[in-house]
């Protein structure tokens, strides 16, 4: 469809639609939780005109006609005030999807997005973030900034193809060098313009789905399948409802979901198998928390399975924003996941921020190479040579209530390592318990308060 065309379409649509049209209402949900009740606001779109791509110029195989096809309908749902964007049955090349308000990208059955491999697909660079710090980065495969009222629905499957990001898992010195590059700037607090990063050398790869700055939102019953880097990112956004969604993504990084300076989060049904954390809570690295202070919290995570994964759910280690009221019930580990913790706290010296009010309830799991609950606060991964320690702020760390859990085999059943200057204060397990222990039930250093009943 040439540009004429859809002016003329654009014009037809809003005469059809414009007297009707309206934007989506929002459903608003409520779960009870130990912290209170969390209420999430996410948009209905059942009242909402559909807009299939192929009425749009899209057309099976041409990528390029298929990527301004699914822009034109999002600009024209958008423009009408809200509509759904139907991706059909059948296999649709695309480049990179950028979301507006009151837009829900519905997936057919049968229906899958393959994204392109190609990063210059994924330019010019927009508002993003890097493990917590950020940045001008490749576009996320499907990105959403400062919008309200979006979903991606539907029963098909967004894919990435991996050729050149799997190139790019490498962290060879240039990369490593050039996020040395961006911690500095970070650290002195460069205007977010200042932080271009890419180039030749960063390779920053992106994430598959991000919203950015975002408020209700819906993701539900499609299949994610592969990613880049973290698979959902949840950045500085509040109002999420993810459920009965298949999560696969076994690269470097590929965590399933990373709410980040996010609140009132409900992700529930899901199934994930990722080869990094099924689910890690982030509140951004060292100055950027300390700078946007905005805490991840109120955040539900219920009737989840994980089919492989290095944690259930990670917290941490960007959390210098502050994570609290975090709870997670109903889940289940399936054997053979090769997970590493089902709940692990990790943070150090330089993050600051603080970690409260955790519960844990009702998770069965097979085996687990490390343990079921791991809090440890010296973990700096490759930043430990990178940079120094500009300056020290320790993560205050309390109140982690973890009940009715069973794995069928560990080598401990907790194992918390506080700081001396900074004790662990309040840490309960009860009824938490393995078919077979390895090594030691409990090892604790530097926390106050520790009981298992």
């Amino acid at each position: 469809m040439n540009k004429k065309n859809y002016v003329l379409v654009l014009i037809l649509l809003n005469c059809l639609f414009s007297a009707n049209a309206q934007p989506p209402g929002l459903s608003s949900y409520s779960v009870k939780t130990p912290y209170g009740n969390c209420k999430i606001n996410t948009p209905d779109f059942s009242k909402s005109k559909k807009l299939v791509i192929t009425g749009f110029g899209a057309v099976p195989g041409d990528q390029q006609k298929n990527t301004a096809a699914i822009a034109r309908a999002i600009a024209t749902a958008n423009k009408l005030g809200g509509g759904i964007v139907v991706i059909p049955k059948g296999e649709w090349l695309t480049g990179k999807i950028h979301l507006k308000s009151n837009v829900n990208l519905h997936l057919e059955k049968g229906a899958t997005l393959l994204f392109s491999g190609n990063p210059q697909d994924y330019l010019p660079a927009v508002v993003s973030s890097w493990e917590g710090m950020e940045c001008y980065n490749y576009s996320p495969l499907i990105y959403v900034y400062e919008c309200k009222n979006v979903a991606i629905t539907g029963e098909g499957t967004l894919k990435a193809q991996m050729a050149t990001w799997e190139k790019w898992f490498a962290r060879p010195r240039a990369h490593m060098e050039s996020i040395k590059r961006l911690y500095n700037l970070a650290w002195n607090r460069a205007p977010l313009e200042q932080r271009q990063m890419v180039n030749d050398t960063a390779h920053l790869r992106p994430q598959f789905i991000q919203f950015n700055r975002s408020e209700n939102i819906l993701l539900e019953g499609v299949s994610v399948v592969n990613s880049p880097f973290w698979t959902i990112h949840l950045y500085l956004s509040k109002n999420i409802r993810l459920r009965n969604l298949n999560v696969y993504a076994h690269g470097h990084n590929n965590d399933g979901v990373d709410p980040e300076m996010s609140q009132n989060v409900l992700i529930e049904n899901c199934v994930f198998d990722q080869g990094d954390d099924a689910i890690a809570i982030k509140s951004g690295r060292n100055p950027e928390g300390w700078r946007l202070k905005t805490p991840s919290k109120n955040i539900v995570i219920r009737n989840c399975t994980v089919k492989n994964g290095h944690q259930l759910v990670a917290i941490g280690s960007e959390l210098s924003g502050g994570i609290e009221n975090v709870f997670i019930d109903h889940c289940t580990v399936l054997d053979g996941a090769k997970l590493n913790h089902l709940l692990f706290i990790k943070t150090n010296e330089r993050m600051g921020g603080y970690v409260k009010n955790i519960y844990a309830s009702n998770i069965r799991s097979g085996k687990i190479d490390l343990g079921i609950l791991g809090i440890e606060t010296d973990v700096l991964y490759q930043w430990r040579d990178l940079v120094p320690t500009y300056e020290k702020r320790l993560t205050p760390i309390k109140d982690i209530f973890l009940t009715n859990i069973h794995a069928s085999e560990v080598k401990f059943i907790a194992r918390v390592l506080g700081q001396k200057a900074l004790p662990v204060e309040t840490v309960s397990l009860k009824n938490v318990t393995a078919g077979k222990v390895l090594e030691k039930n409990t090892i604790t250093e530097n926390v106050n308060n520790f009981t298992r009943l």
